[in-house]
């Protein structure tokens, strides 16, 4: 890649799931960028400049060499391809590799109805106290599902070696092991393994203000 470097904005508050992805995403591979951050309660996002960037006006977004990406998981495909020698974050295997990304895409397309009561916002900054819709409830057990029939027995992470589907699935879970809701015993290890890696330790320490109460 020689000496450029990469640019990743993303939200100021540091909370976006989606920005932490691709921060790790980054850091596992070992790529030099810089952080840009954006006011997303003064809609920094939907200035002409940044809509000309983004094009969707989303968070994060990855720009190199003048090229710019948004969608977290777009943008970890892009950084396999564009330094395939260093440590790789998709599996090598392309049915592991293709269920990776179905895993991924499946986070992010569906499970809306977790993602609205239990915000990632309570990672950072506290559990919420209201329980679980039965619309929540039915959701989380086809996460569970998924996450049970993905993570063999005893392993450590979903496809042999980690990839940036562990982070992803391990985002989703931790919604409802910070918040103290029932998860079962292995799913949670597995969240506090995922938790545990120094990529993710990096995006953790990053200073936050709690929002404040209105």
């Amino acid at each position: 890649m020689g000496s450029t470097k990469l640019k990743l904005y993303l939200g100021a508050d540091y909370v976006s799931a989606f920005a932490m992805s691709a921060f790790v995403a980054l850091k596992e591979k070992q790529l030099s960028f810089d952080l840009v951050t954006l006011d997303l309660k003064s809609r920094e996002n939907y200035l002409d400049s940044y809509r000309d960037l983004s094009l969707t006006c989303k968070i994060p977004v990855l720009v190199h060499e003048g090229f710019a990406l948004s969608e977290s998981s777009a943008i970890a495909e892009y950084l396999e391809e564009l330094a395939p020698a260093s440590k790789r974050i998709y599996p090598q295997d392309i049915k592991q590799r293709a269920r990776a990304r179905q895993l991924q895409a499946w986070l992010r397309s569906d499970l809306l109805v977790v993602r609205k009561e239990r915000p990632f916002d309570l990672v950072y900054f506290g559990k919420k106290d209201t329980p679980l819709s039965d619309e929540a409830r039915a959701a989380t057990d086809r996460l569970f599902h998924v996450a049970d029939r993905l993570l063999e027995e005893g392993a450590e992470h979903l496809f042999g070696d980690w990839s940036i589907a562990d982070t992803d699935l391990a985002i989703m879970l931790n919604r409802l092991v910070a918040n103290g809701d029932p998860v079962p015993t292995r799913l949670a290890a597995y969240v506090r393994r995922q938790w545990d890696r120094d990529s993710v330790r990096a995006w953790m320490d990053i200073e936050r203000k709690a929002p404040a109460i209105a």
